[in-house]
């Protein structure tokens, strides 16, 4: 409409890159992509079944706009049971539509304008189109030059330099590397926050795809301070469900179930129907794709390592990120755009993310014989392209 004015924050940002490039090479002819974090596996057949049923006994009303205390329950005992992160039901944790709709309700929830948020990169890109929403400041720290983690001393760093830092975003393990953290390393990066006016939200999405550890969840480590964001879109196959949580202090969480109810007023009842089933029978279904998604990792790895091609060996998630060979450059969406046209070849270009420049992003949430075809193509690709 001519001349109508729309939030101008909106203007300070692009849509998702990831998603525009994944659209524009679909259209080539037999492509193969692992480019989207989507699990290829589908939802187990007995969390479908509590779904039909729920729909079936007419669940079709709202619920509390915190979600069902029957789901906040088994969400509880399943965070307790797993990662020795406590929560009550009843007051710390809030159902929200998918991991995403946490991230919003939390970081809309407690920040303010000029308020600043500690976002480590390369790292999942929509917690920074939500702050700017906000009106709050992204404060970037490169993790590349040290194994893509946050260190202590960064921190303190960024933190001397940002007195005015309010939140510190923590995803691990991580999109795009698959890099976690152990308990050891979690205790020493929190020290310079601790009992400090400063919120951690730590988005624990894929904490059921850790591999060569036990995942360590801040939940535990730092309660007092942390909003932990989970759900069971990854660790259950059920990214269409749109089920996730956010668990943390009481006061903290009664302002983000506002911004939940707000927006959403409630997750959609079935689908906590069929979450309660995930997070009570069917608690250990992730440990089924977790091994799956590990042989994938450890063929990657051989293949590429093969190749002479520079990895970041992921402890955690189902990403790999690879350097991209020297031969190309490093601009990433020129290597990604000649790989699709040339080999019909899918990865998502590392300037998607922020300082993931030179660097191209796999999913192997895909099958090992598309990811075999998918390295066949690339050696040769390589190959053909050698000076």
């Amino acid at each position: 409409m001519e001349n109508f004015k729309t939030n101008t924050r909106l203007d300070q940002l692009a849509p998702s890159s990831i998603l525009a490039f994944d659209a524009e090479i679909s259209k080539i002819p037999g492509i193969i992509k692992l480019t989207l974090g989507e699990p290829d596996f589908n939802t187990p057949e007995h969390v479908k079944d509590a779904g039909k049923t729920s729909i079936t006994n007419n669940a079709s009303h709202y619920t509390d706009s915190s979600g069902k205390l029957a789901l906040r329950t088994a969400a509880s005992t399943f965070l307790s049971q797993k990662y020795h992160a406590n929560y009550d039901p009843a007051t710390q944790i809030v159902v929200t539509v998918g991991a995403t709709g946490a991230i919003y309700s939390t970081i809309t929830a407690l920040t303010n304008p000029d308020d600043e948020i500690i976002i480590p990169i390369p790292i999942f890109p929509f917690y920074i189109p939500v702050t700017l929403l906000n009106g709050a400041k992204p404060i970037f720290v490169d993790t590349t030059a040290d194994g893509f983690k946050l260190t202590p001393e960064k921190l303190s760093a960024t933190l001397a330099a940002h007195p005015k830092a309010k939140m510190l975003i923590m995803n691990y393990p991580t999109n795009p590397t698959g890099v976690t953290y152990d308990r050891a390393e979690l205790e020493a990066l929190v020290a310079p926050i601790r009992n400090k006016p400063i919120v951690v939200l730590s988005d624990e999405i894929y904490s059921e795809l850790s591999y060569s550890q036990k995942h360590v969840s801040l939940g535990e480590v730092l309660p007092e301070q942390t909003i932990l964001v989970t759900g069971v879109s990854k660790s259950h196959a059920m990214t269409g469900w749109r089920i996730g949580f956010a668990a943390g202090p009481a006061d903290l969480i009664q302002k983000i179930a506002m911004i939940n109810q707000f927006t959403v007023t409630s997750a959609t009842t079935n689908a906590q129907d069929a979450a309660i089933e995930a997070l009570t029978a069917g608690a250990d279904d992730g440990l089924i794709m977790q091994a799956e998604y590990l042989k994938r990792r450890d063929y990657l790895i051989q293949r590429l390592t093969a190749m002479g091609i520079e990895v970041i060996k992921p402890d955690g998630a189902f990403y790999i990120f690879m350097r991209i060979p020297a031969q190309f450059g490093t601009d990433s969406f020129a290597f990604g755009h000649q790989l699709a046209q040339e080999a019909q070849l899918g990865l998502v270009p590392g300037g998607a993310f922020p300082a993931g420049e030179g660097y191209m992003r796999l999913s192997y949430a895909a099958s090992l014989a598309n990811i075999t075809t998918a390295m066949d193509r690339l050696e040769a690709f390589i190959n053909a392209n050698q000076k």
